[in-house]
């Protein structure tokens, strides 16, 4: 194009700027110029997201304390990892998390893909259904921690009075978010209204992908519902599950506001899940360096298992 007299990005961007600021800019190619404007984006990326972490892992290998900035920083090496992977009392909320992560997955999403396929069908007034369905997951997770905690309260909640109303038993017999055994299963369905609708959306476009001509061939060849259902609608709509699942074992991993407004980790630590446990040692304890080491070491098993299940769902799209 030069070649033909017309001028390039840069030049035209030259002429129309006053000739101080002209000079550097003519000559520039349009791929140096692009480059160019995307420099301070770039930049902003890498102090906000990558200097934290780089930080964070400079840290997790001192004894360093956030209240006593003025004190010496020592290295101790590998200790405060060992410290975390040979202590009994980090396992114990590794497994509430695991434990709440597992049963918010399976049951969000054998909820959420069944919602999806009755969605799909089309029926009358399925789109006020849709709209009613999706309101938990547009609520705020601090307004809907404190909703809740209302609804379970065991005098006054509406919890305890369906639950007893339904049982014959009185509403104030037991306590959902205080009593040992129920406190884990009432984050979890806190959970589950909530994000249902999520797993909600991304298996209806998965349904919604499917094109119509395979289902009509399958008529004519006289198949089922049935049999269209585990040949065609699930196999089809599997990436959008699986893709789901992934999503929202991530965000449950880190679960924090929603658990910590219900029940703080309580009673005692039963539903002390590990970003409860990160808090309490980063911002209570102070223990800066050893928090830092925990959140590596979580930032390692989400990142890992993430990528092992990415290339399981590469294997699965590419079928």
């Amino acid at each position: 194009m030069a070649d033909l007299g017309v001028p390039n990005l840069a030049d035209r961007l030259a002429a129309a700027t006053p000739e101080t600021i002209a000079k550097p800019i003519r000559g520039l190619s349009d791929r140096a110029l692009a480059w160019l404007f995307i420099a301070p984006s770039i930049v902003l990326l890498l102090a906000i997201n990558i200097f934290p972490l780089i930080w964070t892992i400079y840290l997790s290998f001192t004894n360093y304390r956030a209240n006593r900035p003025n004190a010496p920083i020592k290295g101790v090496g590998i200790d405060n990892y060992v410290s975390i992977l040979t202590d009994a009392d980090v396992w114990q909320p590794m497994q509430a998390t695991a434990h709440f992560v597992l049963w918010t997955i399976l049951i969000e999403t054998v909820l959420g893909f069944g919602l999806a396929f009755l969605i799909d069908r089309k029926f009358r007034g399925h789109g006020l259904w849709t709209t009613i369905i999706l309101i938990p997951m547009m609520l705020s997770p601090a307004v809907v921690g404190n909703f809740w905690k209302f609804i379970y309260q065991p005098q006054t909640g509406l919890f305890n009075y369906l639950i007893g109303m339904l049982t014959g038993q009185s509403a104030s017999s037991f306590e959902m978010i205080g009593s040992v055994r129920l406190a884990p299963w009432s984050i979890i369905i806190v959970d589950v209204w909530m994000w249902t609708p999520y797993v909600v959306l991304i298996c209806l476009a998965g349904l919604r992908s499917i094109p119509d001509y395979i289902y009509e061939a399958a008529e004519v060849d006289r198949a089922s519902k049935w049999r269209q259902f585990w040949t065609i609608t699930l196999p089809m709509a599997l990436p959008f599950i699986m893709l789901a699942v992934l999503f929202r074992g991530i965000e449950n991993f880190k679960m924090f506001d929603m658990v910590n407004l219900l029940t703080s980790g309580g009673p005692g630590s039963t539903t002390e899940v590990a970003s409860i446990t990160l808090k309490r040692e980063a911002f209570e304890s102070w223990r800066t360096g050893y928090s830092s080491a925990f959140a590596i070491i979580l930032f390692v098993t989400v990142f890992g298992l993430a990528n092992i299940y990415v290339k399981a769902l590469n294997q699965v799209k590419s079928r």
